[in-house]
């Protein structure tokens, strides 16, 4: 055949033939299936960037990997199509896709890493480490884990070295502005006192009692509201440290241990001291001052003399886990006694310290106290080796296929039974529920059915719990009858709460209209209240979205805000906000919390911007498929 083409393809005639039916045939393979060969998208590219693509090998690689990780997390199976609800399939798309951005720009620049430096990088990683020293078999392992060899993971090691190179390029320097620092100390400072009163709910009256008629109005319109949850039967088996531990064998000597170790964090007032603080550009500059004070200087007079801000200095009386820095916590926690500590070298210079005075830990609670609870905490630490015990025995007999009850009781084990549960924990009489692993326990028995062999659900402490779905009773809408004096109780609410807020706008209006604030709540029997230092920061006495409010009106403004009991009335008497000062440890503070920030935005930018250059193009309906979400 083929010689045969040969010859008819010598004479003008032949090759003319000849060419047409070439033509044919690529024109039926552009139709009917090898498209994608002359549209520049094959079945196994996801993405093409620049001269680059991304695999579906790639893609598969990587999405298994997080997804094996997510699942040693939640030590549970999760799903592609779980994963790709939470939009796990788009991250691991736009990491490759960023990385793949990321060497095409590199080989654009000229930039390579040769075998040695690799290996040298490789060699101080931390995680391929053994005791401080390059540990090989670690290596390997980390690399074969991760689905390479060892050669693939050099050169893959190599790419991410060079992309590592690239970004701290673009984000060398970054600074973030004074104006954004100082807007962050205004907002994170300013302080206002505020008058106010509250408002009780019984002030707006008890209101008319509404009729049948309304009530079926209100029901008729909010029907949705008064359905009858989903409720399921469900048969569970706990094997966790507290259900195994047995507090009772623990001794005394063991329990006094740990209260030994934990008393001053968690039974009492840990040890602080007064500190006094200097930070000096230089070494030369720590050292004289070091000088003068181990020679009877006064760390006040000192930092008057070089002109230091006393806020700075003075930083009251502070625990050791309140350091930033945690060597020059130590360093100020080693001084037996007040004293001068050893100067610390930090990010922001050479700190000394100067302890001024000592306040001992003091012990609030006794042993005695807390022994039953120590005992417990130390006998759930002993109870893992028994839960690894149990869980095998449980698995084993439910492998021969027996069911949940028999196994348990196989393996020395009751099983308990809830006889009627929604999916957010509650009982039909809408009490919660003691169901064990709580949420994750719910979202998965709500996942099942009856009769289905069920994964096992992690308990916080380590634990197992199996379960089986004995019953479903569905969700279903409820007759007026049945929840008529639920709706009477909610229009009563909610009728309430009109005429509450009807009045407090009226309270609100006569106070702008020049009304005291002290007159108003004389009116409704309420009594004034002053709330000083007012900061954005949480407090106790008042709730976030109170303190919220507050700073919606401008000083000498009023409003109200709904609280428990009734609407908060209130006036900003005041806002004071102070000096902001660049150089303090607070405004360097901010800096470094802003930094990453600003650097992630910048890196955002960056590689947005080089994708766009490169033409990023995405092969939608084979990244679909290559999850599993979509069938070929």
């Amino acid at each position: 055949m083929l010689e045969g083409l040969r010859v008819a393809s010598q004479n003008w005639i032949g090759r003319t033939i000849m060419a047409v039916v070439m033509g044919v045939i690529v024109v039926s393979f552009a139709i009917w299936g090898v498209g994608d060969v002359f549209r520049g998208m094959t079945a196994q590219r996801l993405a093409k960037v620049g001269h680059s693509e991304v695999t579906v090998e790639q893609f598969r690689s990587a999405f298994q990997n997080d997804l094996r990780r997510i699942q040693q997390r939640l030590r549970r199976a999760v799903t592609a199509e779980e994963a790709h609800k939470a939009g796990m399939d788009l991250q691991v798309m736009e990491r490759l896709i960023t990385d793949v951005a990321l060497d095409e720009k590199a080989r654009q620049l000229g930039l390579a890493t040769s075998d040695e430096a690799a290996q040298r990088m490789i060699a101080n990683e931390k995680a391929f480490q053994t005791a401080g020293k390059f540990d090989a078999e670690k290596f390997k392992a980390i690399a074969r884990d991760a689905g390479f060899t060892e050669r693939s993971f050099v050169a893959d090691q190599k790419l991410a070295y060079l992309r590592k190179t690239l970004t701290d390029l673009v984000i060398s320097g970054v600074e973030p502005p004074k104006l954004m620092i100082e807007a962050i100390h205004r907002f994170r400072n300013e302080a206002r006192s505020v008058d106010y009163f509250i408002l009780a709910t019984s002030a707006a009256g008890a209101g008319a009692t509404p009729s049948d008629e309304e009530l079926k109005k209100y029901f008729d319109d909010r029907e949705q509201t008064f359905r009858a949850k989903e409720y399921r039967k469900i048969t569970v088996l706990e094997v966790s440290p507290g259900t195994v531990a047995k507090p009772a064998d623990v001794t005394d000597a063991d329990a006094r241990k740990l209260y030994d170790e934990v008393k001053a964090k968690r039974f009492g007032t840990p040890e602080k001291r007064e500190v006094r603080q200097l930070v000096f550009k230089t070494e030369k500059e720590a050292q004289d001052a070091l000088a003068k004070l181990k020679g009877g200087a006064d760390v006040d007079a000192l930092a008057a003399e070089l002109k230091r801000n006393p806020k700075d200095v003075d930083l009251g009386f502070v625990e050791q886990r309140d350091f930033g820095d945690a060597k020059v916590g130590a360093a100020v926690f080693a001084l037996p006694q007040p004293g001068v500590a050893e100067p610390v070298s930090t990010a922001f210079g050479t700190v000394i310290s100067v302890v001024k005075k000592i306040s001992p830990a003091i012990t609030t609670k006794t042993y005695e106290q807390v022994a039953d609870q120590l005992k417990a905490e130390v006998a759930q630490g002993k109870a893992t080796p028994e839960v690894r015990r149990l869980h095998e025995a449980v698995e084993d007999q439910r492998a021969s296929g027996k069911p949940l009850a028999e196994a348990a009781a196989a393996a020395g084990l009751k099983t308990r039974t809830i006889e009627a549960v929604d999916d957010a924990g509650n009982g039909k009489d809408g009490k919660p529920l003691d169901v064990p692993a709580g949420a994750d326990l719910l979202k998965a028995a709500f996942a099942s059915d009856i009769g289905v062999d069920n994964e096992t659900v992690a308990t916080r402490d380590g634990g197992y719990v199996w379960f089986e779905v004995n019953g479903v009773e569905p969700a279903r809408q409820k007759t007026f009858q049945e929840v008529k004096g639920a709706v009477a109780e909610a229009m009563r609410a909610e009728n309430a709460q009109k005429a509450l807020a009807t009045k407090a706008d009226e309270i609100v209006a006569k106070i702008k209209g020049g009304q005291s604030i002290d007159d108003a709540a004389k009116a409704v029997g309420a009594e004034v209240k002053r709330a000083t230092d007012v900061k954005r920061a949480q407090r106790p006495d008042l709730a976030t979205n109170t303190i919220v409010q507050f700073f919606e009106v401008a000083p000498g403004g009023s409003g109200s805000v709904s609280v428990d009991g009734g609407k908060l009335i209130f006036v900003v008497k005041d806002a004071q906000t102070p000096a902001f000062d660049p150089n303090s440890i607070e405004s360097k503070t901010i800096a470094e919390q802003l930094k990453p920030a600003l650097q992630n935005d910048l890196l955002e930018q960056y590689v947005g911007g080089l994708e766009k250059a490169l033409n990023v193009e995405i092969n939608e309906k084979a990244l679909r498929q290559a999850t599993g979400v979509e069938k070929d």
